[in-house]
């Protein structure tokens, strides 16, 4: 995983197995009788929905992967002392708490909405939120991990493969913006106003077939470019250092060799680990041909984050007020529940359109960069896939 600036380990997490298997969950959910406790809590509009749907549209995910959330960050949630209660005087249960900050993220809405929705003070919903925060670096930090066995990376190089028939692929790259509402007298926050004028934070994201984020850097200003964000990464350094993308080699033609690599658009340089597509006009017909399966394959990255951002719109939308050296962390915390629920297969998602427009309101960016060697991997690829050149 990538620098995630302003995310501070309280502990050492990368002695946490990526391997090791979900925590067993019960086999009768203890969640039944609290939703039906919790739930009578819900005010507005909400209150009336049907008990099935209620849920899932208020949280976003099915009552399975609450549930496995819930057991997830239990102990980190309660290891501190914390009288947290609704206005009512009543304490609030590990459910509760969970279920505050799931709606936090997921809404987006203000603290007050989500308080009033909830029947919980403002201030109380911000600590909450905070703390599960903290507990989701803690404990499932494990769901974001680039592949660590042959056998993992294998599997999704051949789904790649098999959407548009670029061998050797094991990842698809994008960036977005998370917008965020700044003063405009403070000089020092000209640093994040991009290229369309807005406020903005950077994620860059690297994922696999399912859509599962494999490497993630958040925390640069949006007036970065997507090339110098990737060059800044600790993916692109591992990279550059044959410590990342070293598995195993294909014979591409007579003579070639094409190595491990991801896909990225036009605002990416071309790279011997990162091929991009052609640009410009008078395209040849495999070059053309190159593109097509390029943009199906490099468009699951687009969808990651358009589903991300509209499953947890906390960082969809314009973040007012935004603690710059917070942000990142619950960026990170969104992308690690994206994880979580493709882990769990939760079937909430697979009733979600897919779309992949995630930054609208910005224009393409485009980087001139072209690494010779890079280049020349690429069109005889190009060729091989036209059946133009032998294989």
């Amino acid at each position: 995983m990538g620098p995630i600036r302003g995310f501070k380990r309280r502990k050492k997490v990368e002695k946490v197995d990526q391997n090791a298997p979900l925590p067993s969950m019960p086999s009768q959910p203890p969640y039944l009788d609290w939703w039906d406790d919790f739930s009578k809590r819900i005010t507005g509009p909400l209150s009336q929905s049907k008990d099935s749907d209620k849920f899932e549209s208020i949280f976003k995910i099915s009552r399975k992967t609450f549930n496995y959330i819930s057991s997830l960050v239990k102990e980190e949630m309660m290891a501190k002392p914390a009288n947290f209660m609704d206005i009512n005087g009543k304490l609030l249960s590990v459910n509760d708490r969970v279920a505050v900050a799931l709606r936090r993220l997921s809404s987006g809405e203000s603290l007050s909405a989500v308080g009033d929705l909830l029947g919980i003070n403002q201030s109380t919903v911000a600590q909450i939120t905070w703390r599960f925060v903290e507990a989701m670096e803690e404990r499932g930090i494990h769901h974001l991990h680039w592949p660590s066995t042959e056998a993992e990376m294998r599997e999704i190089k051949s789904k790649f493969e098999k959407i548009r028939g670029l061998p050797n692929c094991c990842g698809a790259i994008d960036t977005t913006h998370v917008m965020m509402c700044l003063s405009s007298i403070d000089r020092s926050n000209d640093v994040w106003c991009d290229r369309e004028k807005n406020h903005s934070m950077i994620l860059q994201a690297i994922v696999d077939p399912e859509m599962r984020f494999r490497d993630i850097v958040t925390g640069w200003p949006g007036s970065l470019s997507d090339s110098l964000v990737l060059k800044s990464s600790s993916f692109s350094k591992l990279s550059e250092e044959g410590k990342r993308l070293n598995g195993k080699q294909i014979k591409l033609s007579e003579g070639t060799e094409l190595r491990e690599y991801i896909v990225g658009d036009v605002g990416f340089p071309l790279l011997p680990w990162l091929l991009t597509p052609y640009q410009g006009q008078g395209l040849s017909g495999f070059q053309v041909n190159f593109n097509k399966r390029h943009s199906a394959t490099q468009v699951v990255a687009q969808r990651a984050l358009a589903r991300l951002k509209e499953t947890w719109k906390i960082i969809q939308g314009v973040m007012w007020r935004p603690d710059k050296n917070r942000l990142p962390r619950i960026i990170l915390v969104c992308c690690l529940l994206h994880n979580i629920i493709i882990d769990l297969q939760d079937e909430v998602q697979h009733e979600m359109p897919l779309s992949h427009h995630h930054d609208s309101v910005y224009r393409q960016q485009t980087c001139d960069s072209i690494d010779k060697s890079a280049s020349i991997l690429r069109e005889k690829l190009s060729l091989v896939l036209s059946g133009r050149l032998p294989a």
